[in-house]
């Protein structure tokens, strides 16, 4: 058996929100609304917060959650898990998981697990078919190129493949695929992705993953069929907190 860490990078520091982890949802933190979240997950071995502020830290403790010190030179939540995986010796896989997403769902994690069930798999996240064409052209939305294998071809804030077809009928000509912004990685694919410079197509297009890819490294995914929510600006809570609501009518 596998032994699987979940980290949650979680930054004070937000152009958009800051301070976002700290917010108060119908009663608690987003951050604990996470934790207890990804707690349901049950394919983690454990969950730990990565983190480089004081408050986060001492709050995460508060509510007795496992939270790590992290440094404050991280340019990703690739490299804060990498740090995090390095002190905790012992685990074959790490799950980066997003920590401003405060209804994920806990089955997600379990699903991009399952991908390692396959010996050759040194990365796994999640894609999401695309059934509505103003998201397809949503350049905030990530869209996945998948082989005939469900290994990730290429990953794009635009619309592709590009048809000859008027734009607004490309969803009946071919199935596209949106990310969902969950990793894994096998310990080892960690640390070495975590050595790489930031590659010209990461650049381009400001994606992490693409540097994994110019670098030779497969990512697989699995579908799911539930959307990620993430809480990129104050506006985003009023619609987790219908969705919280509705839940529990």
């Amino acid at each position: 058996m596998m032994k699987v860490l979940g980290v949650i990078p979680s930054r004070f520091a937000s152009t958009r929100f800051p301070g976002k982890p700290l917010v108060d949802i119908m009663g608690k933190s987003m951050i604990q609304r996470v934790y207890d979240q990804v707690s349901l997950a049950e394919s983690l071995d454990d969950i730990i917060v990565a983190t480089d502020d004081q408050r986060i830290f001492d709050h995460v403790q508060d509510f007795g959650g496992m939270v790590m010190m992290t440094s404050s030179n991280h340019h990703t939540g690739t490299d804060r898990c990498n740090e995090v995986s390095e002190k905790l010796s012992g685990f074959d896989l790490v799950i980066n998981i997003q920590g401003d997403e405060p209804i994920i769902d806990a089955a997600q994690i379990d699903l991009v697990i399952k991908c390692f069930k396959n010996p050759k798999c040194q990365i796994a996240t999640l894609v999401k078919p695309i059934d509505k064409i103003d998201l397809l052209h949503d350049l905030s939305k990530i869209k996945a190129v998948l082989d005939t294998n469900g290994k990730a071809l290429y990953f794009s804030r635009q619309a592709i493949p590009v048809q000859k077809t008027d734009p607004l009928n490309w969803l009946s000509g071919h199935q596209y695929w949106q990310h969902i912004g969950i990793y894994a990685y096998r310990t080892d694919v960690l640390k070495s992705i975590a050595k790489l410079e930031p590659s010209s197509l990461e650049l381009a297009e400001s994606l992490e993953q693409l540097r994994w890819l110019e670098n030779g490294f497969e990512i697989y995914t699995s579908v799911t069929q539930h959307d990620s929510i993430s809480v990129d600006i104050p506006e985003d809570l009023t619609r987790v907190e219908q969705i919280i609501r509705s839940s529990k009518s």
